[in-house]
């Protein structure tokens, strides 16, 4: 479709024009669209990690190129907008992952303004970004006030966040009428959160602390980061639509608490970890857990969202302990202050192509929703088959079982809904298939063998809809 010689601005008006039309009808936002393609174009943009204009327009020309001409055949201007197809099937957000340069791919940003009303920074608000990237060492401490006392505690750095989140306030102002919310993610987690943080001193060499001065740095951690980004006077106050406070407490292997020997090849004297957990390994127990949703409730505004989010969470060891979690959380809610509170069970939807059945899929939504009333999926891919080669040939019957996995999925969502537990959000995690952390290797929760060919989610390599894309643009 692109040429190496057209101008920037006739690359990203063209993508834009492969995603023009709702459901039902023409949609009025494609002036909208390809004005903030131009303005971006025209904009000196230094954001994330110091990429340049140049490094960006690279990014987009390197991107842009791979597409051929015959995209244009066919009906691709008449794609719909998912976001429109959603609200009017399910009445639910749509939302997608989008992480590192990931916003300064123009086609790719066309692509997530057009489809979804809802974004999940992928990495930027976990802790280890907060603390930029000092895992090894604690980037430096300073005085802070908690209840009356004085506590040392680790310098935070915002940058990396706010980069991103810039541009969608920067597109919500320019487009009230097709505004994008983030969720934020994530407060508590086992996983990329330095070791360091649980020791005296944030010296990972010294011995772990107290609870009750690990109760102090979780506090701490959770009033500064849910009041700098939803505070009163934060210029994000009006970007967020919730939170996950807690992140993959669940086992596995027991379908119980994950402890600090989840997987006892992994030293807990690594800088992060993968599996184990150094929570757990203070507390011996869930009592951090609980706190983490009273510190939620206690700083975050009353209309922000809160949840408990996990992965594997349709296996039915897994769903138990996540059932018995959920039960623990929601039998201590009370007042801000005192009590916790949650919104919603955050199902991650980390599946793959022949697992979990719809069956399993509507059981675990229905029992997560029994406690807490409403659910989400919140990290929606799923991993190609065994057998998948990424070859031409194999990827057409690879797109086509995709298809009927997400709609087999998706009808189970409706299910759901129709039988009174609320469904009120999906997030697919990322949005063309070359961008996937199921591209890399990972040793976290549903992790891949970077080896495998992999093709996840709705967009092709070529910022294309795939076959599954059309599951999700059908209303009736």
């Amino acid at each position: 479709m692109y040429k190496q010689g057209r101008s920037l601005v006739a690359v990203m008006a063209a993508s834009v024009m492969l995603t023009l039309t709702a459901c039902g009808g023409t949609t009025d936002h494609q002036s909208a669209a390809v004005s903030e393609a131009e303005s971006i174009s025209a904009t000196s943009d230094n954001s994330l990690n110091s990429t340049s204009t140049e490094e960006s327009n690279k990014d987009v020309t390197d991107a842009s190129s791979e597409s051929s001409s015959s995209e244009q055949e066919g009906d691709e201007d008449n794609v719909p907008a998912l976001r429109d197809c959603v609200e009017q099937k399910m009445g639910c957000r749509i939302g997608c992952a989008i992480t590192g340069k990931e916003p300064w791919d123009i086609p790719l940003w066309n692509l997530v303004t057009t489809h979804f009303n809802a974004v999940t920074l992928g990495n930027e608000l976990k802790p280890d970004s907060l603390f930029g990237y000092s895992n090894g060492k604690c980037p430096g401490t300073q005085e802070a006030e908690l209840n009356g006392e004085t506590i040392m505690v680790p310098v935070l750095n915002f940058d990396n966040p706010e980069k991103i989140l810039n541009k969608f306030v920067k597109w919500n102002e320019v487009h009230p009428d097709r505004e994008i919310k983030v969720r934020g993610h994530v407060l508590v987690w086992h996983s990329q959160t330095p070791e360091w943080f649980f020791h005296q001193d944030y010296d990972k060499t010294k011995p772990y602390v107290s609870k009750e001065e690990m109760d102090k740095r979780q506090e701490w951690y959770i009033r500064e980061v849910l009041t700098h980004f939803t505070g009163e006077d934060s210029p994000y106050k009006d970007l967020f639509y919730g939170w996950d406070v807690v992140n993959e407490a669940v086992s596995d292997a027991t379908g119980t608490y994950r402890t600090d020997n989840e997987n006892p090849n992994e030293d807990l004297s690594n800088d992060t970890h993968g599996n184990n957990s150094s929570w757990w390994h203070v507390y011996q127990s869930e009592e951090f857990i609980i706190n983490a949703f009273k510190y939620a409730n206690k700083y975050a505004p009353a209309d922000l969202e809160l949840y408990y989010n996990d992965y594997n969470e349709c296996m039915a060891k897994k769903r138990e302990g996540i059932v018995a979690l959920l039960k623990e959380v929601k039998e201590q809610e009370g007042e801000p202050g005192t009590g916790t509170r949650i919104t919603a069970m955050g199902m991650q939807g980390h599946y793959g192509v022949d697992s979990p059945s719809y069956t399993e899929v509507e059981t675990s939504a229905k029992a997560y929703g029994d406690v807490v009333g409403n659910i989400q999926i919140t990290e929606w891919d799923l991993s190609s088959s065994d057998d998948y080669d990424g070859s031409p040939e194999a990827k057409e019957k690879e797109y086509e079982k995709m298809r009927k996995t997400y709609n087999l999925q998706y009808y189970a969502l409706q299910s759901v809904q129709n039988s009174g537990v609320n469904v009120t959000g999906i997030t697919f995690w990322g949005t063309v298939d070359k961008y996937s952390w199921l591209q890399h290797r990972s040793t976290v929760g549903g992790g891949s063998n970077k080896e495998k060919a992999q093709c996840p989610l709705l967009f092709d390599d070529l910022y294309k809809p795939k076959p599954a894309f059309w599951v999700f643009a059908e209303t009736n």
